[in-house]
């Protein structure tokens, strides 16, 4: 981050879509003044030429022109048209996150901070420190009020919801030091809720990550609630007294549910189930799990949700805000296996004398 004696037009351009977004607002101001400065110049001069000469004058009758009015709908038609085009290329760009793989950072919002967790469980309050070069998701909640999550130098922001999860990516071009803010008033210190991006070469970032001692990473985190803390396995491991659903394999694809619904199971799903269980009961399954609502914080419904991902192989950020991901390969789930904590899950599922137990055949 510069140190300017002046204030700047725009601050630093530093990320990959930044070029886009100011080009697309410099030419709304040039299609802004182009019409602006015309009309005015307009509004003087037949204000002048045509200004009351003697009382209750009665005017010369004027009739339309075609080619006039056809002139100024065509080009108003283009501008609109142009400007709209323009404005979904660098939406798209902006909020679908790519395909290469990304390093992934949890952040939770809070009156009056920003809590944010690595993949690899380094913790950090009001900063960010990434890799340059690199694609950074962000996936973000908040624990109170709705805040929205903006870095200016990298021209990009999103709300941040309470109850749900919203995605941000990025990809840093400048090492550099940057603002970034709370945008959405939040309360009486809003103005506050600031902090920093530090954008630092690759080996100046491992070095960084080996420096900052990481305690459980988020996936460690949830295999530890899953299993010990609020005894998730006990219903759904695997075997002849499983009275859950089991989980494995589950995320990106399709479930069934009580009453022939069908969803998909994103971070979205799960978080619901955890919260609201009796609102999406997986078909062949009873509604007898408890809800857990209120008691979890969202960095631990975060590392449940993470570690629920990685059962089915999902070791990295989706491709897309919108697309729950990405299916996964048999042998991307074996390539994994050997880098995210697995729990023992038990043997194949069969009904036994459960009766809640789904047959072998019947979908999860």
């Amino acid at each position: 981050m510069q140190t300017n004696s002046w204030v700047p037009l725009f601050p630093d351009q530093a990320s990959t879509f930044a070029w886009q977004v100011d080009l697309l607002y410099a030419y709304l101001i040039i299609v802004s003044i182009a019409f602006s400065i015309p009309i005015v110049v307009a509004i003087f001069y037949f204000g002048l030429k045509y200004r009351e000469k003697e009382k209750y004058a009665t005017p010369d009758e004027m009739h339309g022109s075609i080619a006039l009015e056809t002139v100024w709908s065509i080009i108003p038609f283009v501008v609109s048209m142009t400007i709209f085009l323009g404005g979904a290329y660098v939406y798209y760009n902006q909020f679908r996150i790519p395909d290469a793989p990304a390093m992934e950072v949890f952040i939770v919002g809070k009156q009056w901070m920003w809590k944010l967790q690595h993949s690899t469980g380094q913790r950090e309050i009001n900063e960010l420190h990434v890799p340059v070069g690199r694609t950074v998701k962000l996936t973000m909640t908040t624990e109170d009020v709705l805040h929205d999550f903006s870095i200016p130098a990298f021209r990009t922001k999103t709300d941040v919801v309470p109850g749900r999860y919203t995605y941000l990516w990025f990809e840093a071009t400048k090492p550099g030091k940057y603002h970034l803010f709370c945008a959405e008033y939040c309360g009486l210190n809003h103005s506050g809720m600031g902090g920093f991006v530090y954008v630092m070469e690759q080996r100046d970032f491992d070095n960084w990550l080996s420096g900052n001692v990481s305690g459980q990473t988020p996936v460690e985190q949830g295999r530890d609630l899953f299993e010990n803390k609020l005894g998730c396995a006990s219903c759904h491991a695997g075997g002849p007294q499983q009275r859950g659903a089991k989980l494995e394999g589950i995320f990106g694809h399709e479930v069934n549910l009580v009453g022939g619904q069908k969803v998909i199971a994103d971070e979205a799903y799960i978080r619901k189930s955890i919260l609201e269980p009796g609102t999406q009961v997986v078909e062949g399954f009873q509604p007898i799990m408890p809800t857990f609502k209120g008691q979890l914080t969202e960095e631990q419904l975060l590392a449940l949700v993470r570690y629920i991902k990685s059962l089915s192989g999902v070791t990295g950020p989706t491709s897309s805000a919108g697309d729950a991901g990405a299916k996964q390969t048999a042998s991307n789930s074996a390539s994994n296996s050997t880098t995210v904590p697995r729990a023992d899950r038990g043997s194949s599922n069969t009904q036994g004398s459960n009766p809640n137990a789904p047959s072998a055949n019947s979908n999860r």
